[in-house]
Formats: structure tokens, C-alpha cells, sequence
């Protein structure tokens, strides 16, 4: 549901020979099929992606692509191998993104502003206006820097507001009515369209009270927001 960075943890300390791979924003559900079983990744906050690796979130939509596709290869592959020796691929990853987007600068205010305000609940055509940008120039900026149109955006936010309630123990028509939507049936229905599960299996796995081979199962989703 949202644009991230990853990469294979190597064995036994060696560099992992497998290059770090991107993650677009999803329009829906997305279960990898490759062989690797785990990955030391990160993923962005809405808008910020584009900054730091240059390019415009449309173009990898609903995609999985190669560093080595975006950036010059010998580049792509030091980081590859300096995250791949690093004795915590996953902090090496933080930290290599922290340092690019000290260099980048500060996110745009105005998306900020954009993404407050849908995440709070906020209407796409009252947000527009009250930001002074019209719906139509509001639905290019969102393509640019989220992936997808404001809706979209607004749907993927709205499920990770129920995803946290679910976290937090709100059973699933509770965590409907909270975080906006119409009903529970409505909940489940986004929930499997954008995360491939349901509330209630989502919520079992969040907690820890799933079946090995059931949290095994939903937590290879791409999309789930297990912390």
C-alpha cells in the first residue's frame, strides 16, 4: 500500500547477491511468488519516495523493479553489498535513507498537508479546496508523488487507520465504524482488496493468536502493515 525499499539479508555475513529491489505503490493486494524468504526493508511515508529515488510514483505502480532499473548499476550494487555485510541489513537500510534525504531536503509542505488531511478522513474535493488546488491539479500532484489519485490515497489511509485499531484489540465492527467506513462488510471488503485478508485474520495474526502456518501465510503479504 504504500512505496518501499528492500533487500535479501545475505548468509553468514556474506554481501547478498541479489539486488535491492523497490517496491511501488499498490492498488491492490500483492503476495510476492519469488523464493526468498525474508527481507530487510523500509517503507516510505506517503509522498517521499519519489524525492529520494527520482522518480515519479506512477511509473511504479503496482510494480517490483530492480535498484539497478532506477540507478546508475555499479551504485546500486555497492549498496546492495554494503547493506548485504552490514550486521543489521535493516538499520544499514535506515540509515543509508536518512543520509539521502538529509542531501534531498525536507518533504514538500503541501504534500504533507495533502496527506494530513486525507488521513484524517477529510473529503478529496474539500481537501482541494481548501489547499487552493483544484481537483484536477490536486489528481496530478497525487500521481506524481503517491502512485495513485487521491482516492486511492484516501482508501489506503483509511485502511491503515483501521489496520492500527485492529492492532490495538477493537474488534472489526467496532474498528469499522472509527475508522469511516460504512459498515463491517465494507471494512472487509477493502481490507481484502488492498491487504489479501480479512479483519478478523488480520487481527488474530497482529495479536498473536493465529497458527504458525495462518501468520506465515499473511504475513508474506506485501501489503499487510504488520509492524
Amino acid at each position: 500500500m504504500g512505496e518501499g525499499l528492500s533487500t535479501p539479508p545475505a548468509p553468514e555475513g556474506a554481501y547478498a547477491e541479489r539486488p535491492a529491489r523497490l517496491a511501488g505503490a499498490d492498488t491492490r493486494a500483492y503476495r510476492s511468488t519469488e523464493p526468498v524468504a525474508r527481507y530487510a526493508g523500509l517503507r516510505f511515508a506517503p509522498g517521499d519516495a519519489p524525492r529520494l529515488l527520482g522518480v515519479p510514483a506512477r511509473e511504479l505502480r503496482d510494480r517490483r523493479v530492480d535498484l539497478t532499473d532506477l540507478w546508475d548499476g555499479a551504485a546500486a550494487r555497492r549498496l546492495t553489498e554494503r547493506i548485504g555485510e552490514a550486521p543489521d541489513p535493516a538499520a544499514a537500510l535506515e540509515a543509508h535513507a536518512l543520509r539521502r534525504a538529509a542531501r534531498t531536503g525536507p518533504s514538500d509542505p503541501l504534500l504533507r498537508a495533502v496527506t494530513a488531511r486525507l488521513r484524517a478522513g477529510r473529503p478529496v474535493g474539500e481537501t482541494a479546496d481548501a489547499l487552493g488546488l483544484g481537483t484536477r491539479r490536486l489528481h496530478r500532484l497525487a500521481l506524481d508523488a503517491y502512485g495513485y489519485g487521491p482516492r486511492t490515497l484516501a482508501r489506503v489511509l483509511r485502511l491503515q487507520r483501521a489496520l492500527a485499531l485492529l492492532r490495538a484489540g477493537l474488534p472489526p465492527a467496532e474498528t469499522a465504524a472509527r475508522a469511516g467506513y460504512t459498515d463491517q462488510a465494507h471494512l472487509t471488503r477493502e481490507t481484502r482488496a488492498l491487504a489479501g485478508t480479512t479483519p478478523g485474520a488480520y487481527a488474530r495474526v497482529a495479536t498473536g493468536q493465529a497458527p504458525p502456518e495462518v501468520r506465515e501465510s499473511i504475513e508474506t503479504s506485501a501489503n499487510s502493515e504488520i509492524p
